[in-house]
């Protein structure tokens, strides 16, 4: 049925109007009207039985609790989602929640694993930095210590009594006993 028919059953049809003539008219028009008030009833008859079946139609149609399952899983029944019925999600329902579960875990952790990777690399580069500072400074105290700096200082300090010395070292031997 399309919808000009559907407005034809939903709309009630004006009644005819009968006209009163005279008497010998008046058999006739009673036959008449016996006759049209007959397939007036039966077309009211048949409007309501269409109507009824246009009301099953629709029911059934908007239904919420669903139809029997096919026995084929075609591709069509698939990419709808017609396989995902309230049946079936229902006695599934603990499986979705703990995959759901197991998701945001997953996705969480990756999170907590990038801030810790970044946290590692940002100590990495502060520990790089600190090592070449101690290197640096390693370097220079070494160049400070070495005996033609040390004996640059003392000459240009006067006020030290620290002097280079003329004779070379004594070797003292010591008997084991």
């Amino acid at each position: 049925m399309d919808l000009t028919e559907e407005k034809d059953v939903l709309e009630p049809k004006e009644e005819p109007q009968l006209e009163i003539t005279n008497s010998e008219d008046e058999s006739n028009t009673a036959d008449e009207t016996s006759e049209k008030a007959k397939k007036e009833a039966d077309t009211e008859e048949q409007e309501k039985l269409e109507l009824k079946e246009l009301k099953n139609a629709i029911k059934e149609q908007a239904r919420e609790d669903e139809r029997p399952q096919t026995t084929q899983q075609t591709l069509r029944l698939i990419l709808g989602g017609d396989f995902l019925t309230s049946k079936m999600i229902r006695s599934q329902i603990g499986v979705i929640l703990l995959i759901v579960l197991l998701t945001i875990i997953y996705v969480s952790n990756r999170y907590v694993y990038q801030k810790n990777m970044l946290e590692i690399d940002r100590l990495n580069t502060e520990l790089q930095d600190a090592k070449f500072r101690s290197l640096s400074s390693a370097s220079e105290l070494t160049e400070k210590c070495r005996e033609s700096n040390v004996l640059k200082m003392l000459k240009h300090s006067k006020d030290s009594t620290l002097k280079i010395a003329s004779q070379p070292p004594y070797i003292i031997n010591i008997p084991e006993q």
